[in-house]
């Protein structure tokens, strides 16, 4: 047994070194490994399953509003890339190229794709005559590049898993719409089914996406008190419409030209639940998104009955809950109890020889690690109960330190202080000069993270210069 309680014996201490223990619990628990490829993970079974989860719930959401799925290629012509200056200028340093292939020199240099707003445009042109055309509204599944200095499984890798979606409309009114839709649809994902809560806002003129006229962002907030970009949304307006020539004839039969928005999440929301929900032990996944959400573990296989009542009950759960029985005869109990918890699995059921005589069970939570004894009559309701009360209380537990993690500044010395006593949010006046947002790094390592929707006053004056300023920003240090 000591052995067992020692399962955990190589995950950094996740109050001394919370980046080292973040590492240890992507490997220990089996959601990716690094490569020969430097920067680039592999993402193993039990991780890819979770990206499955987020991807299934997210398409349908997507498909709900009239989002359908399309596939563009992997490699962009450099002559597209270099159309848009602002965006070409933004990624040029994180962009690889092809140069040659099949053993010969390349006309033309080939992108790997960053992302696809390029690529989109350049197709969108050719098929857009008329106004009847609109809205075209698409999106695809897949990885990009970017070539990274600095990784960390899943937060930031060279090549990553994500969903990017471009769409194309009639008027403004109709493509700010869809990038405002967007956001919310982002902010649902990560509150309802990764139980996290977010903070929603425009980016700065500084933080904002290359080429975009105004981006949007959903922002948490890791267990260590730093800020994580979770999703964005951009409203392009006709910076690419114009230069790539995306016309059509509107109403009275004049050319015009379309306004564009594009949109992404990506396999970082794992990085977002490992550092949001997590502790000491592992992982802590909320049940909707767990591609195990209930681990049936018999106790003394070897009696008589034991392997057959435990796959007796995965039946009956299976039609509405994602379960396994765990019946491996190589390691113990205890072994499985704690790689359940490694893995974040919600609910552990724990079933012997005397539990299906008393006609009962053990019921454990993985969230707060509360067991307690349930009649196995009653299986379905027990389980189905706590799986909502388990992500109920992620949520608030997530929402609480949310709470506990803001903090309000006026002055740069009073900022300085409060983010270095407790790493959080800070909300303070801004007079929108960049001269001020970079100070404001360059002395407490904070980004602005987003102008809130909601706006508070918290003075009149900027809290780095001292001028009168009109806008609360939500500034914080990033992953």
């Amino acid at each position: 047994m000591a052995k067992d309680q020692e399962f955990v014996k190589d995950i950094a201490n996740i109050d001394e070194d919370f980046a080292t223990w973040y590492t240890d619990v992507v490997r220990k628990a089996d959601l990716a490994d690094y490569t020969d490829t430097k920067g680039c993970v592999a993402i193993k079974p039990y991780g890819y399953a979770i990206w499955e989860n987020i991807k299934n719930y997210a398409d349908k959401e997507f498909k709900e509003t009239g989002i359908q799925n399309v596939y563009f290629p992997l490699l962009i012509p450099e002559s597209l890339l270099q159309k848009e200056k602002d965006h070409v200028e933004g990624f040029a340093p994180e962009v690889a190229f092809v140069t040659e292939a099949g053993g010969e020199k390349l006309e033309e240099k080939l992108c790997i794709r960053p992302t696809s707003e390029t690529m989109f445009s350049t197709l969108y042109s050719k098929w857009l005559k008329s106004w009847r055309d609109l809205p075209m509204e698409y999106n695809q599944w897949c990885s990009v590049l970017r070539w990274e200095k600095e990784t960390r499984p899943f937060l930031r890798s060279r090549e990553f898993l994500w969903q990017e979606g471009h769409t194309i409309h009639e008027t403004e009114k109709e493509a700010i719409e869809r990038t405002q839709k967007m956001l919310e649809i982002y902010a649902k994902i990560i509150e309802d089914l990764l139980a996290i809560p977010v903070l929603k806002g425009k980016k700065t003129e500084k933080e904002k996406f290359s080429g975009a006229e105004a981006t949007y962002t959903v922002e948490t907030l890791t267990r260590d008190g730093r800020a994580l970009q979770s999703g964005t949304s951009h409203y392009f307006g006709q910076n690419f419409t114009k230069p790539f020539e995306i016309k059509f004839q509107n109403r009275e039969g004049k050319e015009e030209y379309a306004y564009q928005t594009s949109w992404g999440i990506s396999t970082r929301l794992i990085g977002a639940l490992i550092m949001a929900h997590g502790d000491q032990r592992g992982l802590k996944l909320p049940p909707k998104v767990a591609p195990i959400q209930v681990k049936i573990i018999p106790i003394a296989m070897h009696k008589e009955g034991v392997l057959e009542k435990a796959e007796e009950l995965r039946k009956e759960l299976k039609e509405e809950f994602r379960v396994e029985v765990d019946s491996r005869d190589q390691v113990s109990p205890g072994f499985k109890f704690n790689e359940c918890e490694l893995k974040g699995i919600p609910v552990r059921i724990e079933i012997g020889p005397r539990d299906i005589e008393n006609g009962k069970c053990i019921l454990v939570r993985r969230d707060n690690l509360e067991k307690r004894e349930i009649e196995l009559k009653n299986i379905k309701q027990e389980i189905k109960q706590e799986l909502e009360n388990i992500q109920s209380n992620m949520y608030k537990i997530c929402e609480k330190r949310l709470e506990d993690k803001i903090a309000e500044a006026k002055t740069l010395e009073e900022f300085e202080t409060k983010i270095n006593q407790n790493q959080g949010y800070i909300k303070a006046m801004w007079c929108g000069n960049e001269e001020c947002e970079n100070k404001i790094k360059e002395k407490t390592g904070a980004h602005s993270r987003c102008i809130p929707f909601e706006q508070e006053k918290i003075g009149n004056n900027c809290v780095c210069c001292g001028k009168p300023a009109e806008q609360m920003v939500i500034w914080g240090r990033q992953y």
